[in-house]
């Protein structure tokens, strides 16, 4: 089960509901991590996530995205001189422009937090060690056969490439909530939350852009 956009650590401040049996008690319900029920809080539970900051896994999970989303960046900077594909043209702008921000926010929560924020834009993922590279991440081999394709085997390529590089995101949202304490923190776990499904979206329709291409 993945998290799907809208539904907040904190939904409803953690989705206040009137029990089954009538009694009027107002109960907390928690929402599960991926795969996990949901579960009623105790009210000392309940009264504890008021205080709920960020963790190490939170801040792991920042510093690898920002790094991870410079690479899809780079990326869609390709498009433009190696396809008239107008599919692909439209996917690359929405990708830059949601990815882009998306550096700006996680540099800003990182910031506010005291913590390190890799210097990442369009060009800097490129050279990363292999063992730098976060799950999805293209290898310096795949990004310069990329580079050098043209048409539709350079539509294929990005296609494949980005499936990879979105799923890999997925992978770092799944991580991040099973880790002890991750994605608690209100701001946090929207973020990832949107990023699982605006991924998962995004992977569908490029999916479905593949099947098109000759």
């Amino acid at each position: 089960m993945k998290f799907r956009h809208g539904i907040g650590f904190l939904f409803l401040a953690l989705a206040a509901c009137r029990s089954a049996a009538g009694d009027g008690e107002v109960r907390t319900v928690q929402p599960g991590a991926p795969g996990e029920a949901s579960r009623v809080l105790t009210v000392e539970e309940a009264a504890s996530l008021e205080h709920v900051t960020h963790t190490p896994a939170d801040v792991r999970f920042m510093q690898g995205m920002i790094p991870h989303h410079a690479q899809a960046l780079e990326m869609t900077a390709l498009i433009p001189e190696r396809t008239g594909h107008e599919g692909l043209r439209l996917l690359g702008r929405r990708i830059e422009i949601s990815q882009r921000d998306e550096i700006a926010w996680m540099t800003r929560w990182l910031e506010r937090r005291g913590e390190a924020a890799p210097m990442m834009g369009a060009g800097h993922a490129h050279g990363l060690d292999e063992g730098d590279l976060m799950p999805g991440m293209l290898s310096n081999e795949e990004m310069a056969a990329l580079a050098a394709a043209r048409g539709s085997g350079f539509d294929r390529l990005f296609l494949e490439g980005m499936i990879k590089h979105h799923a890999g995101a997925l992978t770092m949202v799944t991580e991040l909530f099973v880790s002890p304490g991750g994605g608690q923190e209100t701001e946090i776990h929207r973020f990832a939350s949107d990023v699982d499904a605006d991924q998962d979206m995004e992977i569908l329709r490029m999916q479905e852009l593949l099947t098109r291409i000759p």
